[in-house]
């Protein structure tokens, strides 16, 4: 027989992060983006023509 959980308010954790490992973490978040567009590019290009998505452009959100 299962045993029966309570269920418990959700707990908030509280990190610390230097203003440089932000900075950097930021920066290879940038990097990331850009290779997922370029490989989503190289996607696009290798699929047939009637396979592929309309081409849209989004712009990175600014923290």
């Amino acid at each position: 027989m299962d045993t029966v959980m309570t269920a418990r308010p959700p707990q908030t954790l509280y990190v610390t992060i230097r203003r440089d490992e932000l900075r950097q973490l930021r920066e290879e978040r940038e990097l990331l983006m850009r290779e997922v567009a370029h490989l989503q590019e190289r996607l696009q290009q290798a699929l047939p023509t009637e396979y592929r998505l309309p081409t849209t452009t989004k712009k990175a959100l600014q923290n």
